[in-house]
């Protein structure tokens, strides 16, 4: 039996680099903690993490979820499981320029693969991992409707091409994409730039994408909301995307709310995306950076502590993720 709505933490375990840089048995101990302590959704992809595997394929991550679903009898009753298609490499060594992309064909094949790594029938949510141009998306969309997935979302598309894949979903009596996920946090980086880790060039929040996924009612989930642990960790320094006036006024308020809130800045900030309406995705390595992640999702800031986060650089965009 799934567990009662109030029980469950709003926090997403990303499950990126288990199988890799994670072992397994570290990986089990964080799926087994955050399960404990109310976590519910678990995200992984087919090409996770090809970068790091002896193998120069993806599949490592799905695979140790795969075993730890087998070791835990009932537990996929307990969770909701998130897989992406559309980024693995064609061959070792070929990303990013030859991957298998979205076609129909490739689509039906990566996840048919997925679910047999994870061992299991049906996901909770698929995701298209990064747009592909070579392939209309009304063919993607036709290809999703015949999957076992309760649920479709996209990652690192444009805007106006969510908008043509939910179209012709509706065209076509079949359920359109209902979530979006992409980097967000609270500092803004740059115009023009984009953070280390994001390699799409819609991969960021923009306020655009924010109100689009407001005015649908769409669910928005931000990966490496925490900056890898900048916000914390003295020895890792805040990305030189980051580097402007806004960041400045922008820390100076994050400081004073955790300072009030007895918590880390990185705890105010996955509050603050929480008060945004947006899903924070944790990909941590140690349970402490887990508890401590759940305990952020957990915070309950003031409205008045709020308002001073979102208005702290006093820009006519300083609140991307309010729906007017």
């Amino acid at each position: 039996m799934a567990m009662a709505e109030e029980m469950q933490s709003p926090l997403v375990l990303g499950a990126m680099m288990f199988g890799t840089t994670v072992d397994e048995q570290t990986s089990f101990a964080l799926l087994d903690r955050f399960v404990e302590r109310g976590g519910v959704w678990i995200d992984t992809a087919d090409c996770y993490a090809f970068w790091a595997s002896d193998s120069g394929r993806g599949g490592d991550s799905e695979r140790l979820l795969g075993r730890w679903l087998a070791a835990r009898p009932g537990v996929r009753d307990r969770v909701r499981i998130a897989t992406k298609v559309g980024a693995e490499p064609i061959e070792p060594g070929s990303a990013p320029l030859r991957r298998e992309g979205l076609s129909p064909k490739a689509v039906r094949a990566a996840f048919a693969g997925s679910l047999d790594r994870m061992g299991i029938d049906h996901v909770d949510l698929l995701w298209l991992h990064q747009e592909d141009r070579s392939t209309p998306i009304e063919q993607t969309v036709e290809a999703l409707a015949g999957l076992p997935a309760d649920r479709f979302g996209v990652s690192n598309h444009p805007t106006w091409l969510v908008e043509r894949g939910r179209a012709h979903a509706r065209a076509i009596g079949t359920r359109p994409f209902d979530a979006l996920q992409l980097n967000a946090t609270y500092l803004r980086p740059r115009p023009g730039t984009l953070p280390p880790g994001v390699v799409h060039r819609f991969g960021v929040l923009s306020d655009e994408q924010a109100d689009y996924a407001a005015e649908h009612r769409m669910d928005l989930w931000a990966y490496t909301p925490l900056l890898s642990g900048a916000y914390d960790n003295p020895a890792k320094p805040i990305p030189e995307v980051y580097d402007h006036p806004g960041t400045t006024t922008r820390l100076k308020a994050l400081d004073e709310v955790a300072a009030e809130a007895e918590a880390t800045r990185g705890q105010v900030v996955l509050a603050w995306l929480l008060s945004r309406g947006i899903r924070p995705m944790l990909g941590g390595s140690k349970l402490g950076q887990l508890d401590s992640a759940l305990d952020g999702v957990a915070l309950k800031l003031s409205d008045d502590q709020l308002r001073r986060l979102t208005s702290a650089d006093h820009s006519p965009w300083a609140d991307p993720y309010a729906h007017p």
